[in-house]
C-alpha cells in the first residue's frame, strides 16, 4: 500500500497553498457577522481551476482524478480561512456538477458544466422540505408533465447558496402512488418562471455560504431540464450523495492542520505560572489528541476517495470518513478554543468561527446518525 504523493501531486498542492494565501484572504471577520457571500473570491476560485477540477476538459475542466481532488481541497482548507467558502464550492462539485456529469444529457453537460466549472454560475441543490429533513424521500413538491414543461409546485428549504446561485438541482415527485419511486430530478434556472427564491434563512455557522427557501408556484421548467429519467430521482440523489459524502469535508483535513499548527504556536507563545503553557500536559495531550484525530481522518477520507476512484467497496467507507471527520472537527475546534481559554471565546482570535461552522458538518450532507444507519446497513443490520 502506497501512501506517497507523487512529486507533481505534491507541486500541485504548493500551488493551492500559494493561490489560496495571496488571493483568498479578506475581511472574513466582518463578512462573518454580516454574513456576506464573496462573488469575488467564487470568481477567482473559478479562475483558478478550483470548482472544475475533477471534471473533464472537454466542459471546461481540470481533468484530475478524484484522490488529487482531495489533496486541492485539503490545501485549500489549509490555505483559506473562509469555510462557507470552502463548504460552498464542494457542495456544489459533489451535489451539482458530479449528477449532471454523470446523469446529464450531452446537450445539459455543454450548457451547465463550463458555466459551472468556470466559476460564472453557481449552482444549489434542493432536496429538503419543511417536513422532509433526514426522510429525505418524503417530499411533496410536485411535478406535472405539460406538453413541453414540467409544472413544479412545492417548496424546498435549507437551501445553501439559493440567494446567489444561478442554477438549482431540485427533486420532486412526479407519481406519489409510486412513493420514492415517484421522484425526478430537474435543473432549474434562476429565471423560470413561477420561481422564486423564498425568505433567507440565518445559521449557527458557515455564515458566507448563504441559505434560502425555493418556492415553486406552478414554476414552467423545460422538459429538456429533466436530469437522467422520470422516476429514477432516488437512484441519482443516493449516487450524488455518496460523492458528497466521500468528499465534501476535505478541506477540514487542511483546516484541521491549521488549527494544529496556531495551537502549537500559541502554546510556546503563551507564558502563565513563570512557563508557555505547553509544557503543561493539560494544554499539549488537547493538541496530541488534535493531531491524532487528523491523522486518522486523513486516513479514512483517503481511503474513501481511492475507494470511489477504483470503484472498490463503494459506501460504507464514505459514510465513515464523514461521521468521523464532522464529529473529529468539532472536537478539534472546541479544543483550539480551550487551549486559549478566554482569548479563545473571542471573535478577534477567530477560533471560536471555525467551531460554529465545524458543527455543520455533522449535519449536512446526512446527519452523523444517519452515516451510522448508513454504516450498520453495511454491517448487515
Amino acid at each position: 500500500m502506497d501512501f506517497a504523493w507523487s512529486q507533481e501531486q505534491l507541486e500541485f498542492r504548493d500551488t493551492v497553498i500559494q493561490f489560496g494565501k495571496k488571493a483568498l484572504q479578506d475581511d472574513l471577520i466582518r463578512r462573518d457577522h454580516v454574513a456576506e457571500f464573496s462573488r469575488d473570491l467564487w470568481t477567482q476560485c473559478g479562475a483558478f481551476g478550483i470548482q472544475g477540477l475533477p471534471f473533464p476538459e472537454s466542459y471546461g475542466g481540470g481533468g484530475v482524478d478524484i484522490l488529487t481532488t482531495i489533496l486541492g481541497m485539503e490545501a485549500l482548507g489549509y490555505a483559506c480561512r473562509d469555510n462557507g467558502l470552502l463548504f460552498a464550492l464542494a457542495a456544489q462539485m459533489w451535489s451539482v456538477q458530479m449528477p449532471i456529469l454523470r446523469h446529464g444529457t450531452e446537450e445539459q453537460k455543454r450548457r451547465y458544466l463550463p458555466r459551472l466549472n468556470s466559476g460564472e454560475w453557481i449552482g444549489a441543490h434542493g432536496m429538503s422540505e419543511p417536513d422532509s429533513g433526514s426522510d429525505a424521500f418524503a417530499l411533496s413538491t410536485t411535478a406535472a408533465r405539460d406538453g413541453d414543461h414540467y409544472v413544479l409546485t412545492g417548496t424546498k428549504t435549507f437551501v445553501s447558496e439559493a440567494p446567489v446561485a444561478d442554477l438549482f438541482l431540485v427533486f420532486a415527485t412526479i407519481d406519489r402512488a409510486k412513493g420514492a419511486l415517484g421522484l425526478s430530478a430537474f435543473l432549474v434556472e434562476r429565471t423560470t418562471p413561477g420561481f422564486t427564491v423564498g425568505k433567507k434563512i440565518g445559521k449557527m455557522g458557515l455564515k458566507t455560504s448563504p441559505m434560502a427557501e425555493l418556492v415553486f408556484d406552478r414554476a414552467r421548467v423545460p422538459a429538456a431540464n429533466l436530469l437522467g429519467r422520470e422516476g429514477r430521482g432516488v437512484q441519482l440523489f443516493n449516487d450524488s450523495m455518496e460523492w458528497e459524502r466521500g468528499c465534501i469535508l476535505a478541506s477540514n483535513l487542511g483546516t484541521l492542520e491549521r488549527l494544529i499548527e496556531d495551537a502549537v504556536r500559541y502554546a510556546r507563545e503563551r507564558k502563565q505560572f513563570g512557563k508557555p503553557i505547553g509544557d503543561f500536559q493539560a494544554v499539549s495531550h488537547r493538541i496530541v489528541d488534535m493531531k491524532v484525530r487528523l491523522e486518522a481522518a486523513r486516513l479514512l477520507l483517503y481511503k474513501a476517495a481511492w475507494a470511489k476512484q477504483t470503484n472498490t467497496a463503494p459506501g460504507a467507507p464514505a459514510a465513515i470518513a464523514k461521521l468521523y471527520l464532522g464529529e473529529a472537527m468539532v472536537q478539534s475546534c472546541l479544543d483550539a478554543v480551550q487551549v486559549r481559554g478566554g482569548y479563545g471565546y473571542t471573535t478577534e482570535y477567530e477560533v471560536e468561527r471555525e467551531l460554529r461552522d465545524a458543527v455543520g458538518g455533522t449535519l449536512y450532507s446526512g446527519t452523523s446518525d444517519i452515516q451510522r444507519n448508513l454504516i450498520a446497513r453495511s454491517l448487515g443490520l
